[in-house]
């Protein structure tokens, strides 16, 4: 997992409800927790895109239901800037869901595009979007 180059704002808190965008039979997934995030006391835990979050699946295939699963933010509404001035927002929130915390995407297909910091950071996702922006 590399390090993202651009600053983006961390707009997803802990207990947030995203949609996938993947074809995992997850549809609609609750933040647990934002892995390797360090924060303030009394400050809730907040995911940006391209961060590794463990997420409960709350609808979706029935054999989906209920279990913790490894997600990666590859869209979300707050708007964020990148390091060539240009600021980057996207229509709605979504998550791809993992098989492992290495990084490979339980579907094969992807809804919508993708941002590049989340391809940069996760090359196994990119090679399964067919939009990058």
């Amino acid at each position: 997992m590399k390090s993202v180059k651009s600053r983006i704002t961390a707009a997803l808190p802990i207990g947030s409800k995203i949609p996938t965008c993947d074809n995992s039979g997850a549809k609609i997934i609750e933040l647990v927790s934002v892995e390797g995030f360090k924060g303030v006391k009394r400050r809730k835990p907040s995911a940006r895109i391209g961060d590794l979050v463990r997420a409960s699946v709350k609808k979706g295939k029935p054999e989906m239901m209920k279990q913790l699963v490894y997600a990666v933010i590859v869209r979300q509404k707050k708007e964020y800037k990148r390091p060539d001035g240009t600021r980057i927002s996207f229509e709605d929130n979504a998550a791809v869901v993992l098989k492992d915390e290495k990084g490979s995407p339980k579907g094969t297909i992807f809804k919508g595009p993708i941002a590049k910091e989340a391809c940069e950071r996760w090359p196994s996702v990119s090679k399964t979007a067919s939009i990058i922006i």
